[in-house]
């Protein structure tokens, strides 16, 4: 297949050569002329990917439109808030039998539009059954490395679920298909709120326990708002519900639960994010799911406190106590 990967970050990188592995033709857009440079100099992505070589066979390139013209997939690796962007170059272009396949995790704000709804909303000739989303437990970090990884490809339609676990299935990189492309989308946006909720409680100095009852009562949160918006409950048990949000909530690679951390010891919001090279896409979508929570009347107390320590300085402390604290309830309530 002919196969474009929308942004340069450590996630398109890597996909642009898990994609190589299975013998397609590359091509791996950025927007800056001088990363493109230094790219093709060097054949590596230092500053997101470091050490990992990339084949002079996959072209660098920088003009999206001739890059997107006539390409079996568009892979749009760009972060969630600026999607619209990116699109907004491509959406003239006619792109009816052009697989589209997002890997972004994030819930638009304003819009509050998943990126699938995104995609629909800016490529005007892009046709709904060729929309398609991946996503699961995969770091960049170790999926570059060949370390086994299993994700989920969704789409509206089987047939190009399957084309797309096809595109991407190696050795090391297994993929599942799924049709329920609303749960997967939202697990994979949610899951990043509730891995910075993780990640404050570790900077606040609390435990093991703690994070396993974030991380439980967060799927059961993201599960009701899911549901609520026309998911299905069991694909939140999944790769990319469950699965993705406990390697989020738990490893050394997580940019989100490494926010929540920095965060959870005392520096300020402003302070962790300008000192990031990467996008913790946790901070934005935390925006989003508290209007969401509003919108759809679904009470989400993890999320919630992580919105107040985000956009009301709330103590990251105090926001777990109060999560402790409660009004006793039966597991199931709300």
């Amino acid at each position: 297949m002919k196969i474009t990967v929308l942004g340069a970050g450590s996630w398109g990188t890597t996909l642009a050569l898990v994609l190589y592995d299975n013998h397609h033709e590359i091509n791996l857009w950025t927007f800056a002329n001088e990363q493109a440079e230094y790219l093709r100099e060097k054949r590596e992505n230092i500053e997101f990917l470091p050490g990992i070589p990339l084949p002079a066979d996959i072209n660098i390139v920088t003009d999206i439109e001739e890059s997107c013209q006539g390409r079996d997939m568009i892979v749009a690796a760009v972060p969630s808030q600026f999607l619209r962007s990116v699109l907004q170059r491509i959406a003239h272009l006619d792109l009816k039998n052009t697989i589209i396949c997002n890997v972004a995790k994030g819930i638009e704000n304003g819009s509050l539009m998943t990126m699938s709804e995104v995609l629909l909303d800016v490529l005007m000739h892009e046709r709904r059954e060729n929309l398609a989303i991946l996503s699961g437990p995969s770091h960049s970090e170790e999926v570059s490395l060949k370390i086994p990884t299993m994700v989920v490809a969704a789409s509206f339609k089987m047939k190009i679920a399957k084309m797309v676990q096809e595109a991407f299935m190696t050795d090391y990189f297994r993929v599942y298909v799924n049709e329920d492309i609303r749960g997967v989308e939202l697990g994979g946006a949610i899951k990043n709120v509730i891995a910075i909720g993780a990640g404050l409680s570790d900077g606040a100095g609390f435990g093991d326990n703690t994070k396993a009852a974030i991380m439980t009562r967060g799927i059961y949160e993201i599960t009701r708002l899911g549901a609520k918006m026309g998911a299905q409950p069991i694909t939140f048990a999944g790769l990319s519900g469950m699965g993705d949000l406990i390697v989020t909530c738990m490893s050394r690679h997580s940019r989100n639960r490494s926010v929540g951390e920095e965060i959870g010891k005392g520096r300020s919001v402003e302070d962790v994010l300008a000192s990031m090279v990467m996008v913790a896409e946790g901070v934005p979508t935390a925006k989003s799911v508290h209007q969401l929570a509003q919108k759809h009347h679904i009470d989400m107390p993890m999320a919630e406190e992580v919105y107040r320590v985000l956009f009301e300085d709330k103590n990251p402390r105090q926001a777990t106590l109060d999560l402790m604290g409660r009004d006793t309830r039966g597991e199931g309530a709300h």
